[in-house]
């Protein structure tokens, strides 16, 4: 008794909300990255799965596989009451790692109770190999840049609702991109997750048309732009948004001046060394005397250096320098729209 097989490419045109996707690797393997919106129902656990390897590399596949039944029959009650649960409206489809033995087990324990199931051919492997192939594509990337403060992120989403398309690579792994750019933001995805998330998104937009995205180092935070990804984003055209500076100290200390003092004194801390000693002192004596303006425009001083200096390393690339005026943001959004046409 054989479930049915479906591609991961007919799962994805399709759209993943149209199926329940159920992972039944591991714990860790479900951590370290995933298809989005897929549930995690291991058929071994993080322990047993390390038992199998063990015995896989010792004994033989034989002997492992007999382990992998041994661990997993006292729990077939189990696992099918939890699988039974997510039988609905929707499709339900496994995958493991390859697409072998872990889902073929998950679903003949479904069908044994008159379940119709299917699982990934190739497994999750195939999903990965899906998405790498999604970062060679020659998307036609417009880099949006600014100076820090200028609220690019948020210019980005102004630009999606005037029907451009957009990737938020800064929303995609929670993350801001400087030395203050975790706070307030939620825990990243492992860099496979991230790359995952990425490759879903470029999936869901049309390659022949302009796509704005935020002007990025490689890293961010913790998360890394795949290298075929970042070779393209590195070579396109570039639009710097230019907002002056007391929108800029006014909106950062939007995002940030509600944080505890000594944690904005530990993320300044960690650019001491690129803020140069001095600095470095009069932002954190500014934060201990509640000035964070001062703070604010010392290390102001080290990112508009940075951002100075890329932008001449890159001048070739520049298209256009725009005027963005916050108060007036729709027309500014129009304005950046009208430069790159």
């Amino acid at each position: 008794m054989q479930a049915s097989v479906i591609q991961i490419q007919d799962v994805i045109n399709r759209g993943l909300d149209s199926f329940v996707l159920i992972d039944v690797r591991s714990e860790g393997e479900y951590q370290k990255g995933h298809i989005s919106g897929a549930l995690n129902i291991p058929l071994l656990s993080n322990p047993d799965r390390e038992s199998v390897g063990i015995t896989y590399k010792n004994e033989g596949r034989k002997e492992a596989v007999a382990l992998g039944l041994r661990l997993v029959g006292p729990r077939m009650e189990e696992l099918y009451r939890n699988y039974a649960i997510h039988f609905g409206n929707k499709p339900v489809v496994f995958y493991c790692w390859r697409g072998g033995l872990r889902s073929e087990i998950a679903s003949v324990i479904c069908a044994w109770g008159g379940h119709k199931v299917s699982k990934i051919n190739g497994g999750y492997k195939s999903f990965r190999n899906h998405i790498h192939q999604t970062f060679e594509i020659p998307y036609q990337f417009i880099v949006l840049s600014g100076k820090t403060g200028s609220g690019k992120t948020e210019i980005l989403h102004l630009l999606k609702e005037k029907k451009e398309q957009i990737i938020d690579l800064e929303g995609l792994a929670n993350h801001r991109g400087s030395a203050f750019g975790a706070l307030g933001m939620p825990e990243q995805p492992s860099t496979e997750m991230f790359e995952n998330l990425l490759g879903l998104t470029l999936l869901s937009i049309n390659p022949n048309k302009k796509t704005w995205v935020e002007n990025e180092s490689r890293l961010i935070g913790t998360c890394y732009l795949p290298t075929d990804f970042w070779n393209n984003l590195s070579s396109s055209k570039i639009i710097s948004a230019v907002v002056d500076d007391e929108t800029r100290i006014n909106r950062l200390l939007e995002d940030y001046g509600h944080f505890p003092v000594e944690v904005l004194i530990e993320r300044t801390e960690v650019l001491r060394k690129k803020l140069g000693g001095q600095h470095a002192n009069t932002a954190v004596e500014a934060l201990k005397t509640g000035d964070l303006k001062l703070w604010l425009k010392t290390v102001l001083v080290y990112y508009d250096k940075t951002y100075g200096y890329g932008e001449q390393k890159h001048k070739e690339r520049v298209l256009n320098f725009v005027e963005f005026d916050w108060s007036k943001k729709d027309e500014s959004a129009q304005k950046l729209i009208q430069s790159i046409n």
